[in-house]
């Protein structure tokens, strides 16, 4: 294989911005959309545990129909079919009006679709307490809403903080797809410097170094966040 390598034309002013902007798209994308998939992910996390059968059946519905989607299809639907079931003002305003469509798409598809995967973490992390301390909880006069404040959620929340972050990881991975409804993150700029260049190999390699980074990053803060959230008895020695 007779390949041209030119690994300059990362540093060539105009393509490092690409990369740049892409990252920052990257970033921007994937952080607002973890912190939507947290707010709704630990609601529908904790209504799933409720005794009310009406709600919990309700969150169920929820996970069971955002998880087993295909995320690629969930960004066609919220980008390219909903603007056409809605009332046509409203369908118009988010095809034309609505700053930064494509951004805000990949925002909510992402972060309703990650938000099912948060709450079977935190539906998980409070089946695990045990029912030991929710009776407690009860016989010491608690309500339902004081129980899940003052005992479930603290300990539970501590104790899915590894399945959480793999969570946290798998949102920069699937932000990649929202190159497909147009949004210029990282691995679409990659592909941009490649059409434009020839120099695929450098602009995809560009691409995965980039990713490995922000995974090594973000693994290293949540072994510190495990190493002072664990408590001793719910956590092996594993």
């Amino acid at each position: 294989m007779n390949y041209n390598w030119n690994w300059g034309v990362l540093f060539e002013e105009e393509y490092l911005g690409w990369l740049i902007s892409g990252v920052g798209w990257t970033f921007s994308v994937a952080l607002v959309a973890w912190v939507l998939a947290l707010a709704v992910g630990i609601l529908v996390g904790v209504g799933r545990t409720l005794p009310s059968r009406p709600v919990a059946l309700l969150c169920t519905t929820y996970v069971e129909i955002f998880r087993n989607v295909p995320l690629l299809v969930q960004l066609f639907l919220w980008y390219f079919v909903l603007p056409e079931i809605v009332p046509s003002d409203m369908g118009r305003w988010m095809k034309r009006d609505m700053p930064n469509p494509e951004y805000v798409t990949a925002v909510v598809g992402l972060g309703l679709y990650t938000a099912s995967r948060v709450a079977e973490q935190v539906r998980a992390g409070i089946n695990a307490v045990g029912g030991g301390l929710t009776s407690a909880a009860y016989a010491n006069g608690l309500s339902t809403a004081q129980t899940y404040r003052y005992v479930l959620l603290p300990i539970s929340f501590r104790l899915i903080v590894p399945p959480m972050t793999s969570e946290f990881l798998t949102i920069f991975k699937n932000s990649s797809l929202a190159l497909t409804i147009g949004l210029l993150e990282l691995t679409a700029q990659s592909q941009q410097i490649a059409e434009y260049t020839f120099q695929g190999f450098e602009a995809f390699t560009a691409a995965t170094v980039i990713y490995v980074v922000i995974a090594l990053c973000a693994t290293v803060i949540a072994q510190i966040l495990e190493r002072h959230t664990k408590i001793p008895g719910f956590v092996g020695k594993a």
